[in-house]
């Protein structure tokens, strides 16, 4: 009988690996690698490199994220500047009605009707100065209504897949069913950063003065300026939602992005963000494990003009883990053994497998590193012949 028979390979390379990473084990490990615990109720802490999760709690329930929000206005900002249709020397004028709605209306950039504004001037009256009436008035320039506006910031939303947000104004006022998990803002956070590093650096101006209004003139993000490499992003607070913060930081070409939200004073969102930080930077490395292209083992051929096959990965594989994770990482390659010919380079042939304890399994593709055509005729029936008698053993009966 002739059936499929999947495999799991573990290469000579892949033991010399575990060997060097089960030495580890015996060494001490610090406590905080051991447990983490924080009184936020919703929090998330990542690695932008390799995007993985370094913590987390309560990460995809919904919450109301304040001016946090503020981030999603902007990303559409940056985005119409970005493609075009829109420039940062563009002038606004404040309209009354705006101006009577937003007017010292929660926090505020302290514009005043019939000001003629720059969408720059807007932009840090946002980031910098967290501005209601400012988030108004570029989404009405924008869109040419703010009910508009938001329309496209739900749409926005779904294209980032950030699959639990929603939005009903631009600037995170109170209302219901205006919601964000930690999640979803920690995923935004990154696409700034990522999508435009011409602009991402105004998250880290730490003070704009717009008309001398000294009242409100500093950043309230307690990283910035305090923390090594904090650079961003937003902090936001209402009554329902408490303290939170969306921020990031990058040390040495290496960017974590950390959200937090619940929290119950200005304080605790100080100190809680920058021992987050802390806890990523010190006790997560940064581990570049395979490279695209790289051939990380050979697999038998069936039926083909070449016996063997290199079997490559096909993205680069770099994992973010503790030492307590690297020690016990377990690294493993998946295909069907023997492959049948014809075989095409660049053809999806495995998996190789991460695993690790606390993470979810990592899975890479393997690829064939060369094309391998399929004997024909009398060749087919010696070949066939041949393998029985001195192919895999771990192959009893191969596909045809």
């Amino acid at each position: 009988m002739i059936r499929d028979q999947r495999n799991t390979v573990v290469t000579k390379f892949f033991t010399r690996v575990l060997v060097v990473f089960i030495s580890l084990a015996t060494l001490a490990l610090p406590a905080a690698a051991q447990r983490m615990a924080t009184p936020a109720k919703q929090a998330i802490l990542l690695d932008a490199s390799t995007g993985s999760i370094l913590f987390e709690k309560d990460a995809d329930t919904p919450f109301p994220p304040a001016s946090m929000s503020k981030l999603m206005t902007v990303y559409l900002a940056f985005d119409a500047i970005k493609q075009g249709e829109l420039a940062l020397d563009d002038e606004v004028t404040v309209s009354d009605e705006t101006w009577r709605e937003w007017n010292n209306r929660g926090s505020t950039m302290y514009l005043r009707a019939r000001d003629v504004v720059t969408v720059a001037d807007l932009l840090r009256g946002i980031i910098v100065l967290s501005g209601n009436d400012a988030c108004v008035v570029l989404a009405e320039h924008m869109a040419g209504s703010h009910e508009t506006f938001v329309e496209w910031l739900n749409a926005k939303a779904i294209d980032l897949n950030m699959t639990n947000s929603h939005f009903k104004n631009a600037n995170g006022w109170p209302a219901e069913g205006h919601l964000m998990s930690a999640r979803d803002l920690a995923t935004l956070s990154l696409r700034l950063s990522t999508d435009f590093p011409d602009m991402y650096p105004m998250f880290a101006e730490r003070e704009y003065l717009y008309k001398n209004f000294r009242s409100n003139m500093y950043n309230r993000n307690p990283l910035l300026g305090t923390f090594p490499g904090a650079d961003g992003l937003k902090t936001g607070h209402t009554e329902e939602s408490g303290y939170g913060l969306a921020g990031s930081a990058e040390r040495e070409g290496r960017r974590l992005v950390l959200v937090v939200g619940g929290l119950t004073s200005k304080n605790a969102r100080t100190r809680e963000s920058k021992r987050l930080m802390q806890y990523g930077y010190r006790n997560f490395s940064h581990y570049p494990l395979f490279r695209t292209g790289e051939t990380i083992d050979y697999g038998e051929v069936w039926l083909g003009e070449t016996a063997t096959v290199p079997l490559v990965i096909g993205e680069d594989v770099a994992i973010t883990m503790s030492r307590r994770q690297r020690a016990q990482m377990k690294v493993s390659i998946e295909y069907q053994n023997p492959i049948p010919a014809p075989i095409q380079k660049g053809q999806k042939l495995g998996e190789l497998l991460v695993e690790m304890p606390g993470r979810e399994t990592v899975r890479k593709p393997i690829l064939a590193g060369q094309s391998i055509a399929e004997v024909g005729g009398l060749g087919k029936i010696g070949a066939a012949f041949e393998y029985m008698l001195f192919g895999s053993a771990g192959a009893e009966n191969p596909p045809k």
